[in-house]
């Protein structure tokens, strides 16, 4: 009796442990299925528009003066004519930013307070274009400009790259009649995902650019899961960017990188501030956006 009854004990360990061998198996198993369901998924929410790489030709390896050659202490203040006449005639591309006055202007300007530039605690979007007109940009003649005015200066000599100053209001800015009779060389870059959808239903031959950052270093009040999507570019699934506009110094960022690596999107780095973070930046941008130094000679840009 002893000796079956050591048997039965034996067999019942070894059921038990069959049993819990079979049991992790399928944890495991459940757990592999999840992880490689979520990889999937975060692909799938990674993945930029590549098929426009062509079109990229003319600001790759692009040297983009950012708000124009500008100098906030002189007669050339940023995101004024004065600036973006010396950028032409310097050979180099254009960065600037748009937003609508009160009563529907497109004008060139990048904050969205007056403060900072022409000294009155206003915001631009509360004021007409003729109220505009009374304040100087930096103390200088300048005037916030027209974005018409830009574009007829311009004339198509230099790429450029055009920001959307959105905020959470992107359709007033996107529907405005902005570049449909703009014969130069030009593409559009929003932080706003929102923006980049718009135009790729309804003005899809448009290069379109998705700026990011790390948004937890950001002063904007965001939810935190806000704040993850937008650093790890997971709306790229429903904008489908056509390049990533990227802080340079937050290149270490997993999601930029991963996109970069697995979808070869091209890339734009912005605000390069001297030659060497110039250097540093090379082998991962393929656009440099600029200001406070000028770049060595050679890096210009001239279009035939």
């Amino acid at each position: 009796r002893a000796s079956r009854s050591k048997n039965a004990w034996a067999f019942l360990k070894c059921t038990d442990a069959e049993e819990n061998t079979e049991m992790i198996l399928v944890w495991l198993f459940v757990a592999a299925a999840i992880l490689f369901g979520l990889l999937g998924l975060s692909l799938y929410m990674l993945r930029p528009e590549t098929e426009k790489t062509r079109s990229f030709a003319a600001f790759d390896h692009t040297m983009i003066a950012h708000r124009g050659l500008f100098d906030n202490h002189s007669e050339a203040p940023e995101n004024s004519l004065a600036a973006f006449r010396k950028a032409v005639d310097q050979g180099f591309g254009i960065e600037l930013d748009v937003q609508l006055t009160k009563d529907g202007k497109l004008v060139v300007f990048h904050d969205f307070d007056l403060k900072r530039m022409c000294g009155i605690h206003k915001k631009l979007t509360e004021l007409t274009y003729a109220e505009l007109e009374q304040y100087s940009l930096k103390g200088s003649t300048e005037k916030i400009p027209l974005f018409s005015a830009v574009l007829d200066l311009i004339a198509g000599r230099t790429p450029l790259v055009v920001e959307i100053k959105v905020g959470y209001d992107y359709k007033a800015t996107t529907e405005a009649e902005m570049l449909s009779q703009y014969s130069g060389v030009y593409c559009m870059e929003c932080f706003n995902p929102l923006a980049l959808v718009w135009y790729r239903r309804h003005n899809p031959k448009v290069l379109r650019g998705q700026l990011s950052m790390d948004f937890f270093h950001s002063e904007d009040k965001m939810p935190k899961i806000v704040r993850f999507f937008l650093t790890n570019l997971l709306l790229n699934f429903c904008a489908k960017p056509d390049f990533i506009s990227y802080n340079h110094k937050d290149r270490h960022i997993r999601g930029f990188r991963m996109c970069r690596k697995l979808f070869k999107v091209k890339t734009a780095a912005w605000t390069i501030k001297s030659q060497a973070e110039l250097e540093a930046a090379r082998g991962t941008f393929d656009m440099f956006i600029f200001d406070s130094f000028l770049p060595e000679e050679g890096e210009k840009v001239r279009l035939s």
